[in-house]
């Protein structure tokens, strides 16, 4: 902490009285994303709902209530000076850790895997730890600037918080999170100015320990099995993959139309969760599907566009890990859901069941608009660095 205040980047943080504008094609594409995924989610979960709990609403009213809260704290977030998570950035990030040490110890077990922890709602600490590292590294790299071509500011401190990370999640037997983690972390460095020299040895080391991990993790390799045959085992390890086949198939060109999906009739197992893209290809069909994929490429291009537009530094890498965290997951899912990539435990977001993920993202959706206000409004920029 004492570091980063002493090597402060070099715009000046934003005077709470300067009024930049909220890039609208950005929280115009949030909004429509998050309506169309309460539609969907909807449509996906009322029979589950109605088994669950015999409300067929159930799942959609709780969804809504954090959609609509989660809107309003992006908007809140969005009008506030981003400087604040340059000055905690790395508390944020040591928070985030903490909670994550808790999960192997006094962790929610769902499904057969410790990932979550419940304090007043249940949450995993892993998406808190990817936001975390985003803003440490932001910040580290906002102060190091001159220095990130040097082993000690452009490699070191940031391998070492993805090897700790990556130790965490390991005991929860998370690979996906710790996929998305290294990814993210290495187009950061790769933004920063780390040398490439060191990604060529991070890429080896990676290839290692992702072999070594398949070896030693059974469950893994029988997720990699199932999806590289999923006929071989249909009733169990492959039978959510193949139900995922028939609802896309089945969609065809058009769909069956809204709220007439037949696999959400308790055939396709988390059909309102991760595999939700699987209910929009059968409802809205190939057009719908190639829609919502057009949406959210247009949500993930202006989110780039906002980062080489920020003000400084520390907000082109904010911006920047924020949408890159963004594009790896809907690209995660939606691969899983067609079949492109073995089941990872990815939700989609905006899309899938989960009120504190949905609250999370709108609220990085938030941050970066709160970049944007000082890149849209060059008035407001000038004024801001009187």
């Amino acid at each position: 902490m004492a570091l980063l205040k002493h090597n402060q980047p070099e715009a000046k943080p934003v005077r709470e009285d300067a009024t930049g504008l909220l890039d609208m094609p950005f929280l115009l594409l949030v909004v429509l994303l998050t309506l169309l995924g309460l539609l969907m989610m909807f449509s996906a979960s009322y029979a589950r709902a109605n088994w669950d709990t015999g409300n067929s609403a159930y799942y959609f009213v709780r969804q809504a209530g954090f959609a609509l809260g989660g809107l309003a704290i992006m908007l809140f977030v969005g009008r506030l000076n981003y400087f604040i998570w340059y000055r905690t950035a790395i508390l944020i990030l040591a928070g985030s850790l903490f909670l994550l040490a808790l999960v192997p110890l006094i962790g929610v077990e769902v499904n057969g895997a410790k990932r979550w922890l419940k304090i007043g709602v249940q949450f995993q600490p892993s998406d808190l730890a990817k936001l975390g590292m985003i803003l440490a590294f932001a910040a580290m790299m906002a102060a190091w600037q001159d220095k990130m071509d040097t082993f000690r500011y452009g490699v070191l401190p940031y391998t070492g918080i993805l090897a700790l990370i990556a130790g965490l999640l390991i005991l929860e037997k998370h690979l996906s999170a710790t996929m998305i983690i290294f990814i993210i972390g290495a187009v950061m460095m790769l933004i920063g100015g780390t040398k490439k020299r060191w990604f060529l040895l991070g890429g080896a080391a990676a290839l290692i320990f992702l072999g070594v991990y398949l070896t030693a993790r059974g469950y893994a390799g029988t997720r990699i099995t199932a999806w590289l045959d999923p006929e071989s085992d249909a009733l169990n390890s492959g039978y959510q993959i193949i139900q995922s086949r028939y609802a896309i198939g089945s969609g065809g060109f058009l769909g069956l139309g809204l709220g007439r999906s037949r696999q959400k009739y308790l055939y396709l197992p988390e059909e309102h969760n991760d595999y939700i893209f699987a209910i929009v290809c059968e409802e809205l069909g190939f057009v719908g599907a190639v829609g919502i994929i057009l949406l959210f490429v247009l949500l993930i291009l202006r989110g780039y566009w906002i980062a080489i537009h920020a003000r400084d530094r520390f907000g082109t890498l904010v911006a920047a890990g924020l949408t890159t965290k963004l594009a790896i997951q809907v690209f995660f899912n939606m691969g899983v859901v067609t079949g492109l990539l073995p089941p990872t435990g990815i939700s989609l977001p905006f899309f899938s069941y989960g009120g504190t993920a949905l609250l999370l993202q709108l609220f990085e959706m938030g941050i970066i608009l709160a970049v944007s206000r000082w890149c849209v409004n060059k008035e407001a920029f000038a004024h801001a660095r009187q």
